[in-house]
């Protein structure tokens, strides 16, 4: 692995750059705010007792308001045998937002309170597109998705949500909105598609929460679906 002054182009500092983006997603994330690597200005790795350390300064963009900030961060990847998930600190400039939007409120409010239970498939389909109305879905899923994405990410792997395969809304509990998803992610040095089944729970004031991850089993003959991140 390469240590000192990285370049900020090449998979290294990319690969460090998306696990800051899974973590933000999963402590800033909804379906109506996701957070993606925009670019990476610098980073520099460094070897430490059992753990690699990685320092960046990136740009980070919010696509659904199309905000951008600049971005601090340090990553440490944990060495040894066991794989833990990496530990990420970082402050961000004019992006992170913790008040609950009007788009937000008024979404919960009207899935907390709709006795039709929303479900959706394939998104986006195999064209790339997906209905308007889907689109906090296929949000929300990405945020969730950013949660295992963290946890299952080292050195040597680069996810991304490739598609939500299904979702579907369940009864409110605790004034949180819940879903069933089962998502297939990305991971791109393998070129893999890895099938997860998560229980979600979402809600203005408490923020995205994944309750409950079922892996699914491998798919040998599955192929990437079409990616879109709008």
């Amino acid at each position: 692995m390469t240590t000192g002054v990285l370049n900020p182009s090449h998979y290294p500092a990319r690969r460090a750059a998306t696990v800051v983006q899974h973590y933000l997603n999963t402590r800033y994330g909804s379906p109506y705010r996701w957070i993606f690597l925009s670019k990476v200005h610098s980073g520099s790795a460094e070897d430490m007792a059992e753990m690699r350390k990685y320092q960046l300064e990136l740009t980070m963009q919010e696509m659904i308001s199309n905000v951008s900030g600049q971005c601090s961060a340090e990553l440490l990847f944990p060495g040894g045998e066991g794989q833990s998930a990496p530990q990420v600190q970082a402050s961000c400039e004019g992006l992170l937002q913790s008040n609950p939007t009007a788009q937000e409120e008024a979404f919960y409010q009207q899935h907390r309170a709709s006795n039709n239970m929303v479900s959706g498939s394939n998104i986006p389909d195999s064209y790339g597109h997906m209905e308007p109305s889907m689109k906090p879905f296929w949000h929300l899923g990405g945020v969730a998705s950013s949660c295992i994405m963290l946890r299952e990410s080292n050195e040597s792997t680069l996810y991304n949500m490739a598609q939500v395969a299904n979702f579907t809304q369940l009864e409110t509990e605790k004034d949180q909105l819940r879903f069933n998803y089962h998502v297939l992610l990305h991971e791109m040095i393998s070129q893999e598609i890895i099938h997860w089944k998560l229980l979600v729970t979402w809600s203005p004031e408490q923020g995205v929460k994944v309750l409950q991850t079922e892996l699914q089993p491998k798919c040998h003959d599955c192929e990437a679906p079409p990616n879109t991140t709008n």
